[in-house]
């Protein structure tokens, strides 16, 4: 896919949501009231399109962070936590009188979560402020629907400059996708997430036509272990899963995105996209934490290759 001798770095920017993660790791998720004794306590950066922006910046990508936080303890550590992975967060605003996000998240001896999310309070939607004019020397652009107003500034301007657009699909309001996806080349949803949007449409294949319906040229939805599927005007397709025995998936669709933005920022397909992203993801679940995990591009490429010769 890629040439590891000249590998790629393509320039992307993730806008979106930063919240500081606070993990607790635990036997078997609590069925309800009472304490549950916690095996372990981490914190740090958390967030869709801040972890995507870390998953692409560790595969080697040029990446740049547009978000919106408090000016508190949390929004000051998400901040200096990115830039010490290579993010670039000059356009990480942090607002006095604002709330950061802020999530707990509870995880299992199994690899599953549960996660409260608080989504912050008082940050201005007002996107004026961000350098629009730097997308056009983008190589592919990334949001997830949080902050609604600066995703659609985002993405109209790189449609404009004909940069490519995904579309990170967590559980928001219809309005919020009926305004974004006219202007969204990748729209790849959670399973929640298209299920909520898509309502009354039926079965998966359904949903994504519904989806697509809306404007997006490819529409996905991720199924952890069961893989991924996508509608385009070709038709249906399926993708498998690279089978791993999980550690913790907390993070996983999170660098699943980064990891397909930066595919397609280097000029891969749309199936080589989704091929290497599922192999960024899995490998990522092998490891605590939404970050810690990710891996290089040669590692990354290494296990799809092995994946891939198995699977002849």
């Amino acid at each position: 896919m890629f040439d590891l001798r000249n590998p790629p770095r393509p320039r992307l920017i993730c806008l979106g949501l930063s919240a500081f993660d606070m993990t607790w790791v635990v036997e078997s998720l609590p069925s309800g009231g009472g304490k549950t004794r916690a095996l372990d306590l981490r914190e740090g950066g958390g967030g869709m399109a801040a972890n995507a922006s870390v998953a692409a910046a560790k595969l080697g990508a040029q990446v740049q962070f547009w978000g919106r936080a408090g000016q508190d303890g949390a929004g000051r550590s998400m901040r200096e936590g990115l830039a010490v992975l290579g993010v670039d967060v000059s356009q990480f605003r942090l607002f006095e009188g604002a709330r950061s996000s802020v999530s707990g998240i509870v995880v299992d001896a199994q690899g599953e979560r549960a996660i409260v999310n608080f989504r912050g309070a008082d940050l201005p939607g007002d996107p004026a402020w961000l350098p629009l004019a730097a997308i056009a020397q983008a190589d592919a652009v990334l949001a997830d629907p949080r902050w609604p107003e600066g995703a659609l500034a985002l993405f109209q301007t790189a449609r404009a400059h004909r940069v490519p657009t995904v579309l990170d699909g967590d559980v928001a309001d219809a309005q919020v996708f009926d305004a974004l996806l006219p202007f969204v080349d990748c729209a790849v949803f959670s399973e929640p997430g298209l299920a909520a949007y898509a309502t009354q449409a039926g079965d998966v294949e359904a949903q994504l036509g519904f989806a697509r319906s809306r404007g997006c040229a490819v529409a996905a939805v991720t199924l952890g272990e069961r893989g991924v599927v996508w509608v385009d005007t070709a038709g249906r397709h399926r993708l498998s899963a690279l089978q791993v025995d999980a550690v913790d998936t907390t993070g996983a669709g999170d660098v699943f995105h980064g990891a397909f933005a930066f595919a397609l920022g280097a000029h891969a397909a749309v199936r080589e996209a989704f091929e290497f992203s599922s192999a960024v993801a899995a490998l990522k679940c092998l490891h605590a934490g939404g970050r810690e995990g990710v891996p290089d591009l040669a590692t990354a490429l290494s296990t799809l290759q092995r994946f891939k010769e198995s699977s002849t």
